[in-house]
C-alpha cells in the first residue's frame, strides 16, 4: 500500500507546520511577536500590524461564515497581498501555517493509531480518523480565497512564490504541502477543458502563447502565426476558474514522415505542408505555464487527449512522436563522458584521438564546436552519437531516465526512436546539447508495454537507438 505510506508521510509536512516554529536569532517566535508591543529588528509588520493580520485571516476562515461571505473578506486580504513586499508576505504564510493548521496532538495521536491497527476494519477507522485529523481551518482558508474572481490564480501565484524561495528555507513547507495537496483535486484532468488554439484566438491569449512558450522562443507575431499556420495545431488545457490561460499547451506539426530538425518547422518562408499527405503529427514544443502548479501532472492526459482529436479530424495520422530537446546532455557528459567514451573499441578510440586530439569528454566538446560542419561519417559526430545514445537509452536514476524530457515522455509510454544530428543550432540548443535533438515515439499499441519496461527499470527504445548504445 504505497499510496498509504506516501500519505502517511504527507502528514508529517502537517504536523511540522502544527507545531510552529522556534525561532533564531533572525526569527523571533511568533507567538511572541503577536504578544509584543514593538517591532525587533528587521520584522517587517508590527506587532500591532501583526495582530490585525490574523483577525482578518481569522474573519476569512470563520466556519459560521458562507463560503460567499468568506470570499468578500478573501478579497479585501487579496488586495493587500498583491500591494505586500516579501517580507509582509512571508508573515501572512507564517500565521497561516501556525494559526490555522490542525491540532499536533490530536493528528499525531490519529497517526500512531493508524500505524497500530492491525486489521482492515481497525486502518479503516483509523484512516477515517485521520483525515478527520487532517482538516484544519487552514483548509478552509486557502477554499476561501479561491471564492473570488481570480482567487484561484491569486493561490497559484501564492505558490509560486513559496517555490521561488531558497531551499534552505524550509519554514513554509507545510504551507505548499497543503497548496499541492488542494491543486491535485482542484487541476484534476477530469476538470479541465482541452481548447484548440489558432491565428483567430483572441489576442490576449496569443500573447500568453508568446509569453509561456518554454522550448523554442518565439520570436515574433509572425513566427507565432507560421506556429498556427493550416498544417499546425495547438492546443491547451484550461480550468474553468482560470479560462483565459492555458495551464499547458502543445505545438504539433501536420507531416508526411518524421521530423529530424527544427528549421523547417520554424521557417516562416516555407510553404505550408499539404494535409491530404499527413501521415505524421509532430509534437515539438509542450509548455506548462503555471510554477505555481509544480508536481500536478496534466502533461500525460494532455497527449491522450490531442491524439484522439487530432485522429478524428485527420485520421490518415498513422504516426504520432516529439521533435524534443535533450537539455541534460552537455551537462551529463561534462560529468560522465570520459566514462563513457572508455566504452568505444580501441579502433574508435584510435580515431578519435587522432582528430580531437584525445578521447576525453573536454576534447571531444572541443571537436564539438561547429555540429553542423561535421559529415555524417565524422569520428566525432559518431562518438557524441554514441554518448547521446547511452545517456538517453541507458542511464537512469533510482529507475528513471535522467534527463527530464525522456521522463516526461517515457513515463507516458512513448520510446526513444531517433537521434537528430544537427537539428537545432540555436544558442540553447548548442548550449544544451550539441545542437542534437531526439524524437519520442508514441506507438499507441505499445503504450503500456513501454511502461511496463520502464517500471521495470528497463528504458524502452529502437532497434537504431540500442545499435548506437552499442558503439
Amino acid at each position: 500500500m504505497g499510496w498509504a505510506a506516501d500519505w502517511i508521510e504527507q502528514t508529517k509536512l502537517w504536523v511540522r507546520g502544527a507545531e510552529g516554529e522556534k525561532g533564531d536569532a533572525l526569527h523571533r517566535p511568533l507567538a511572541q511577536r503577536l504578544e509584543a508591543t514593538l517591532r525587533r529588528g528587521q520584522e517587517s509588520l508590527s506587532p500591532r500590524e501583526l495582530r490585525r493580520l490574523l483577525q482578518d485571516m481569522q474573519q476569512v476562515a470563520d466556519a459560521s461564515l458562507s463560503d460567499v461571505e468568506g470570499g468578500r473578506y478573501a478579497q479585501v486580504l487579496m488586495d493587500w497581498y498583491a500591494k505586500a513586499e516579501l517580507p509582509a508576505r512571508k508573515d501572512f504564510w507564517l500565521l497561516a501555517i501556525e494559526k490555522f493548521g490542525p491540532d499536533a496532538k490530536a493528528l499525531q495521536a490519529a497517526r500512531d493509531r493508524y500505524d497500530k491497527a492491525t486489521s482492515d476494519v481497525e486502518r479503516s477507522e483509523a484512516e477515517m480518523a485521520l483525515r478527520r485529523a487532517l482538516i484544519s481551518s487552514r483548509t478552509r482558508l486557502l477554499q476561501r480565497f479561491a471564492q473570488p474572481q481570480g482567487g484561484m490564480r491569486f493561490l497559484v501565484n501564492m505558490r509560486a512564490d513559496l517555490l521561488a524561495l531558497p531551499k534552505a528555507e524550509q519554514r513554509y513547507v507545510a504551507l505548499d504541502a497543503e497548496l499541492e495537496h488542494l491543486f491535485s483535486s482542484w487541476f484534476d484532468v477530469a476538470l479541465l477543458e482541452l481548447k484548440s488554439i489558432n491565428w483567430d484566438s483572441p489576442a490576449s491569449l496569443l500573447e500568453k502563447l508568446i509569453q509561456y512558450e518554454a522550448v523554442h522562443d518565439i520570436r515574433s507575431w509572425a513566427d507565432l502565426k507560421n506556429r498556427l499556420d493550416s498544417d499546425r495545431r495547438c492546443y491547451g488545457f484550461f480550468h474553468p476558474r482560470m479560462p483565459n490561460v492555458p495551464l499547458i499547451f502543445v505545438e504539433v506539426a501536420l507531416l508526411d514522415k518524421m521530423a529530424g530538425s527544427m528549421a523547417p518547422l520554424l521557417d516562416e518562408s516555407a510553404a505550408a505542408a499539404d494535409l491530404s499527405k499527413a501521415n505524421t503529427a509532430i509534437f515539438y514544443s509542450i509548455s506548462n505555464t503555471q510554477t505555481g502548479l509544480k508536481g500536478v501532472s496534466f502533461g500525460d492526459s494532455l497527449i491522450k487527449h490531442v491524439v484522439e482529436t487530432l485522429t478524428q479530424e485527420f485520421p490518415k495520422l498513422k504516426q504520432f512522436a516529439t521533435l524534443s530537446p535533450i537539455p541534460g546532455l552537455r551537462s551529463w557528459l561534462v560529468k560522465n563522458g570520459d566514462a563513457v567514451l572508455a566504452g568505444l573499441d580501441d579502433k574508435q578510440k584510435a580515431a578519435l584521438e587522432k582528430v580531437a586530439g584525445g578521447v576525453s569528454a573536454a576534447q571531444l566538446l572541443s571537436a564539438l564546436d561547429d555540429p553542423g560542419s561535421l559529415p555524417e561519417k565524422s569520428v566525432v559526430r559518431g562518438a557524441a552519437m554514441f554518448c547521446a545514445a547511452r545517456y538517453l537509452g541507458r542511464e537512469t536514476a533510482k529507475g528513471r531516465p535522467l534527463d527530464a524530457v525522456a521522463r516526461f515522455h517515457l513515463g507516458n509510454g512513448a520510446r526513444v526512436e531517433r537521434l537528430n544530428w544537427a537539428a537545432d543550432l540555436s544558442t540553447k540548443g548548442l548550449k544544451q546539447s550539441m545542437g542534437l535533438m531526439v524524437n519520442y515515439l508514441y506507438d499507441l499499441k505499445r503504450l503500456d508495454k513501454h511502461r511496463s519496461l520502464l517500471a521495470q527499470g528497463k528504458i524502452p527504445v529502437s532497434s537504431e537507438i540500442e545499435s548506437l548504445c552499442k558503439g
